[in-house]
């Protein structure tokens, strides 16, 4: 079964500006409520420490595209079981403002099981760290005009 979430909201800022926050993977566990730690070599291919709640997982960057999106796959146990495409795509609104769509695409036998899961408290997730970070991202910018 496949299953996909997706959220977004419009932050005050470019997105070199966002992905610069976003990109500091050692401050998350200052201010992110929902990806509580990234740790390791970002690049495509590769592998990295991720966790998210208290969920301790090992994705596999796909795509590492600065000021545009981070993308990884990662597994619940082996491949098949519980598999989520998770992505971060950052667009240039044209007027000073970034788009930030942060989406999971799930598929595996276990989906059907947490699909009310998905849809809630991880949507909830979702929402959560996309607000803190247009806070952190906003502040940021009132700080430096």
């Amino acid at each position: 079964m496949k299953h996909q979430i997706s959220t977004s909201i419009i932050i005050n800022a470019v997105p070199s500006a966002v992905w610069k926050v976003f990109t500091d993977f050692d401050a998350y566990p200052q201010w992110n409520p929902f990806v509580k730690s990234i740790k390791g070599e970002i690049a495509v291919g590769k592998q990295f420490d991720a966790e998210i709640g208290t969920m301790k997982f090992k994705p596999t960057t796909q795509v590492f595209e600065e000021n545009e999106e981070f993308t990884w796959l990662g597994h619940l146990l082996f491949s098949g079981v519980f598999d989520g495409r998770h992505s971060f795509v950052f667009s240039d609104n044209g007027d000073g403002t970034t788009t930030l769509v942060q989406k999971e695409e799930f598929k595996g036998i276990l989906v059907r099981l947490m699909k009310k899961k998905l849809d809630t408290e991880i949507v909830a997730g979702f929402n959560d760290m996309n607000k803190k970070l247009k806070e952190l991202v906003e502040k940021e910018m009132n700080s430096v005009t």
